[in-house]
């Protein structure tokens, strides 16, 4: 098959996926997520501002990849609680 470039580009997109599975399989998801937590309440409210703008603009939301809704400047959930 031929380099299609553009939404077709399946070599970039392998790639993704590739990296992607590699990520998550390293044990580095937990930590990339307390990094990415807002510093601040000002910057969880403009976080949230921001996925806000970003919905509205969305046509739904795909559920044909179910994935967790967004925790943006909410605690993480501890075990037993």
């Amino acid at each position: 098959m031929g380099k299609v470039q553009g939404e077709g580009d399946y070599a970039s997109a392998k790639k993704f996926d590739d990296d992607e599975a590699a990520f998550v399989k390293s044990g580095r998801v937990d930590q990339a997520a307390r990094d990415a937590e807002p510093k601040s309440q000002v910057e969880a409210d403009e976080m949230n501002k921001a996925e806000e703008v970003g919905r509205s603009r969305s046509r739904g939301e795909d559920t044909s990849s179910r994935k967790p809704s967004s925790s943006v400047g909410r605690k993480p959930r501890t075990a037993g609680k």
